[in-house]
């Protein structure tokens, strides 16, 4: 049965870390998710578990990492400046192939921008958040319920996929308290994946021996199988190798072992599409000001619709170019001066949307979408 709850965002995001088996949590308070960090540190030690403040940004996704490795589901939590300082690290996540969830929920910037205002700010930082080649995995939010069964989610895919993975909130969903209907404790456990693990011989163990378009296996430590862990280019057993054919492998690889199972990663959400004239594309909390606006609109017998990408990279390209292709009229909306939309000019290959841009740390209120939409 589900539960009904009265809770945050940034609470339910924590609550879900627990429910789906994380073990450790190491960060460093940071506006507007320093909640998270808080309430694990009620409830992980109760669970279990070990939530640790660390000196800085950098030591706490170097201490969620070092828990990953050895084997437990570890999660660090932040916004933009701490992602910013997170990076060299993410790209150790990446190409050693250590699975965590990052939780950023956004807020305003370049630099200290806006902490304790909205804004959809990371939406490219968290596409690229190192330097070199990878494929990003990032979830995006849109309701208090989502704040939970999107962290969630994030573990079995970090798990799956052996990297690190994004959950986007941003300041208003973080911080908006209400009534949100999740899944039962018992429907989550029966749905965790946790990683693969190798059971032949020692010896016969090589956790970066695998197909194409799969993740590494990474064991466990300190359960007799040696490997080695680096953020240089790496041959089979994880040390540093410069052979070209290796190289290029290895990172063809990391690109596969995302491109090949989209249909495990890619969610979205359709909101009255079928019979609509015109498409709103918005996610995060903007989504909820577009639903009330395509609410009261249909009252007033305007057909308006909603695409809402939960799963931001990688991209549901499919459903986007079909979308463009059927629909003349689209209003993009983001919380930014435009990040995503690069990303749905780049799939259509249009340039003719209409937009709504704000990066004040304000929101879009339904009235303005409202009026932008009439004047559509």
């Amino acid at each position: 049965m589900a539960r009904e709850v009265i809770s945050t965002g940034n609470e339910l995001a924590a609550q879900a870390a627990v429910d789906a088996g994380c073990e450790f949590f190491g960060g460093y308070p940071i506006t507007p998710s320093s909640e998270i960090m808080h309430k694990l540190s009620d409830l992980l030690p109760k669970a279990g578990g070990v939530a640790i403040q660390m000196e800085d940004e950098i030591a706490g996704i170097c201490s969620a990492l070092g828990a990953a490795m050895s084997g437990k589901r570890a999660m660090t939590a932040t916004s933009g400046p701490g992602i910013s300082l997170k990076a060299e690290n993410i790209g150790l996540g990446y190409i050693a192939e250590v699975p965590l969830v990052i939780i950023d929920v956004m807020r305003g910037g370049p630099s200290t921008g806006l902490p304790t205002r909205v804004q959809q700010g990371d939406i490219n930082q968290v596409k690229n958040p190192t330097h070199g080649d990878f494929k990003s995995i990032t979830l995006c939010a849109s309701s208090l319920q989502e704040c939970y069964t999107q962290t969630v989610r994030a573990f079995n895919l970090a798990d799956r996929f052996m990297q690190p993975v994004f959950v986007l909130l941003d300041e208003t969903i973080g911080h908006m308290s209400g009534k949100a209907v999740i899944p039962d404790i018992e429907e989550i456990k029966k749905n965790i994946r946790l990683r693969r693990v190798f059971k032949g011989e020692p010896k016969e163990y090589k956790p970066y021996k695998v197909p194409k378009d799969e993740p590494a296996i990474l064991n466990p430590m300190f359960q007799g199988y040696r490997y080695h862990f680096t953020g240089l280019h790496h041959d089979y057993s994880g040390h540093p190798t410069e052979d070209a054919k290796m190289c290029e492998d290895l990172i063809q690889r990391l690109f596969n072992k995302v491109d090949a199972h989209l249909d495990e990663i890619e969610s979205y959400e359709e909101y009255l599409l079928e019979d609509a004239e015109i498409m709103i594309i918005a996610y995060g909390s903007l989504a909820l000001s577009a639903k009330e606006a395509i609410n009261r609109l249909r009252k007033e017998e305007i057909k308006v619709g909603m695409f809402r990408p939960i799963t931001l990279w990688p991209s549901p390209e499919k459903k986007i170019e079909e979308l463009c292709d059927k629909f003349e009229k689209i209003l993009v909306a983001e919380l930014n001066m435009g990040q995503y939309i690069n990303e749905i000019q780049r799939i259509s290959g249009r340039k003719d949307f209409t937009t709504m841009f704000r990066a004040n740390g304000r929101p879009i209120a339904p009235l303005e979408i409202m009026e932008k939409i009439k004047g559509m």
